[in-house]
């Protein structure tokens, strides 16, 4: 593909922590000239580049030319307790995702960039990292020209919903920052902007096969934009 040539974007999760602020990015990014992005109900945003799209994910396969893009930004997620059960959590965060990554694969789509988790490991005992694990083993198996995945540690920014719990843990986390070093620099928070200033950054990167940005270095690297 000439490096030139203007590139089609698709955007899922855009009414989230990170997915809002990717969709931003995008938007600003001169090498796209189209901004789809997938979602359950308008978003309250116009620009010329971007193209809304309501739909019923469970209905994601009867969606055909949708997928005709170049870059695939996933940014799908939910928590246990929101989705009420362990088999709703897993719809959203693996069966949604990986019906996405297939399509646009089979449609051209050459990127396919993931937030996931740190701690993803498809072996886990822990019922969220192991999802998390599986969904990035089953979409490297669908071969894509460059797989990114973001394994970012405790999210910090303004969610819609309150999470008493994790402002808790965003104020233990930035207090303890100084103290986070060596082994334990990789668990430091880090903001949902510079998570998604990352990805768009890696997209235009020259970069193939599967590539893993963990938390640390997504902080070295949006530091560096």
């Amino acid at each position: 593909m000439n490096s030139n040539k203007p590139k089609a974007a698709l955007l899922v999760g855009a009414s989230g922590l990170v997915g809002g602020h990717c969709l931003q990015f995008l938007l600003k990014e001169p090498s796209y000239a189209r901004v789809t992005v997938l979602v359950r109900k308008a978003l309250n945003i116009n620009h010329e580049k971007l193209i809304q799209h309501i739909i019923d994910f469970d209905e994601v396969t009867t969606l055909g030319k949708l997928f005709a893009v170049d870059d695939v930004f996933c940014c799908l997620g939910t928590t246990i307790r929101k989705a009420g059960t362990q088999e709703a959590f897993r719809k959203v965060d693996f069966d949604y995702p990986i019906k996405i990554a297939a399509l646009t694969q089979h449609c051209g789509a050459n990127k396919f960039l993931l937030v996931s988790s740190l701690g993803a490991d498809p072996h886990s005992r822990i019922f969220y990292n192991r999802v998390k694990g599986e969904l990035e083993e089953a979409i490297q198996k669908i071969s894509f020209k460059a797989f990114h995945v973001f394994r970012p540690s405790l999210l910090l920014g303004d969610r819609k919903e309150i999470r008493t719990g994790k402002k808790i843990g965003a104020f233990a986390m930035m207090a303890l920052k100084n103290v986070m070093i060596g082994r334990l620099k990789k668990y430091r928070a880090v903001q949902a902007r510079d998570v998604a200033k990352v990805m768009v950054g890696a997209a235009q990167m020259n970069l193939t096969g599967m590539n893993i940005f963990e938390s640390e270095r997504i902080q070295e690297i949006a530091d560096l934009l």
